[in-house]
C-alpha cells in the first residue's frame, strides 16, 4: 500500500511516515522544505531501516501537482500536513496564508480527483473551534468564528473536503489536534522550526540549552487559575500512531460517514506555566522567563474531549505530560551536540 505524505519532512509528518513504515506502508513525501530540512529523510531511515520515495516542490504549483499524480496514480491514500502554521504570523500575513493552505489542498483533491485516489486523511486543528462555549470540547460543538487566518484556513479547508467529498466521492478524515509536543524516543527526529519559534515547547528547550535568552510567555492575565493560557498537549507520537489508523480505518473501509471528524488529544488542559514546571521537574533545568502582553490569535483555554476517538478509532494517548516534556529536551541535548 502505497501511502503519500504531504510535509513528511515536517515535525508532525516526519513521525507519522515513521509509524506508516513500521506497520509496512510504502510512503511517498512532497515536501517544499520551506520550514523543515532534507536531513530528516536520512533521519527517519535510521529509525525505520526503509527507503522511501520523495518529491521536492510547492504544492500550490497547480502543473507540478498534477504531474504529481500521474506520476504515482498507484497511491491509495493521502495524509496532507503540508501547510503554514503560525498563528502569531497567520494574522501579520493573512493573504500568505490563505494562498498557500488553500491552493495546496485544492490541488491535492484535484489530483486525488483526476486519478481515482480515494482516501485523504487532514491534518485539522482545534483552532476551528475558536474559543469554545463549553469545555471540554466535542466533535459537534459549534464551529466559531475563527479568532486567526491560520484558524480560518483550517475551517475553510474542512468545507473544502465535505463539499469535494459530496460531489467526487472522496472519503476524508478530520483530525481535529490539540498542541502536539515532544520528540521520537530515539531523539533523532523532533521539532526544528526555522527562525524563532512561534510553539512553546521548542521555545523552553532553546531557551533552556541557552540558543535564547529568554522565553517569552504571552500573557498572564487570562481568566485561568494561573493567569496563562491553557492548553490540551499530546506526545508528537501518540498523535502520529492516530493518522495511521485513521488511514487504515479508511482502507478497511470501516467509516461510518464519508467524512469524519476526530479531536486528538489527552482530554486534560495544561497552563503555560504548568509546562514549565513540568520542563523543570523533568529535567532538573531551571528556565529563564519573561512575562509579555497577549499575543494576538490566541484563545483563553481550549482542551478536548477525547471520547469519539477513544471509542471510535481505539486510539488514545499514552505518555504524561512529564515524558513529553523530557523527551523534547532529550532532542533539543542532540541538536546541541551536532552544532559543535
Amino acid at each position: 500500500m502505497k501511502i503519500l505524505v504531504t510535509g513528511g519532512t515536517g515535525y508532525i509528518g516526519s513521525h507519522t511516515v515513521v509509524e506508516l513504515q513500521n506497520r509496512g506502508y510504502d510512503v511517498i513525501i512532497v515536501d517544499d522544505l520551506s520550514n523543515s530540512s532534507i536531513e530528516v529523510l536520512d533521519n527517519i531511515a535510521k529509525i525505520t531501516g526503509k527507503k522511501l520515495l520523495f518529491e521536492q516542490f510547492d504544492l500550490t504549483d497547480q502543473d507540478k501537482t498534477k504531474g504529481f499524480f500521474r506520476k504515482y496514480n498507484d497511491i491509495k491514500g493521502v495524509i496532507h500536513f503540508a501547510a503554514f502554521k503560525a498563528v502569531g504570523e497567520s494574522v501579520n500575513f493573512p493573504l500568505k496564508y490563505y494562498r498557500n493552505n488553500l491552493l495546496s489542498l485544492i490541488n491535492i483533491l484535484q489530483g486525488m480527483g483526476d486519478n481515482a485516489i480515494p482516501n485523504i486523511v487532514f491534518s485539522s486543528s482545534c483552532t476551528v473551534y475558536g474559543q469554545p462555549a463549553v469545555l471540554p470540547v466535542r466533535e459537534d460543538a459549534p464551529v466559531q468564528k475563527a479568532w486567526s487566518p491560520y484558524g480560518a484556513t483550517k475551517q475553510i479547508s474542512e468545507d473544502i473536503i465535505n463539499d469535494t467529498s459530496r460531489s467526487a466521492g472522496i472519503k476524508g478524515i478530520l483530525l481535529r489536534y490539540f498542541n502536539p509536543i515532544g520528540a521520537h524516543e530515539s531523539a533523532i527526529i523532533g521539532e526544528l522550526p526555522i527562525g524563532e519559534p512561534n510553539c512553546l515547547m521548542p521555545y523552553i528547550t532553546q531557551t533552556a540549552i541557552g540558543k535564547r535568552p529568554f522565553l517569552r510567555v504571552w500573557g498572564n492575565d487570562y481568566n485561568t487559575p494561573d493567569g496563562t493560557a491553557i492548553r490540551d498537549y499530546l506526545h508528537v507520537t501518540d498523535l502520529a500512531k492516530a493518522h495511521v489508523i485513521a488511514v487504515e480505518r479508511m482502507l478497511n473501509e470501516t467509516m461510518k460517514q464519508n467524512v469524519e471528524v476526530f479531536n486528538l488529544g489527552t482530554g486534560n488542559g495544561f497552563s503555560v506555566m504548568q509546562v514549565i514546571e513540568s520542563f523543570e521537574r523533568s529535567t532538573g533545568v531551571k528556565l529563564n522567563y519573561q512575562i509579555m502582553d497577549r499575543r494576538p490569535g490566541d484563545i483563553e483555554q481550549v482542551w478536548a474531549d477525547t471520547a469519539f476517538a477513544n471509542k471510535e478509532l481505539g486510539w488514545k494517548t499514552e505518555k504524561s505530560l512529564d515524558e513529553m516534556t523530557a523527551s523534547a529536551w532529550k532532542w533539543e541535548k542532540e541538536l546541541a551536540k551536532k552544532r559543535k
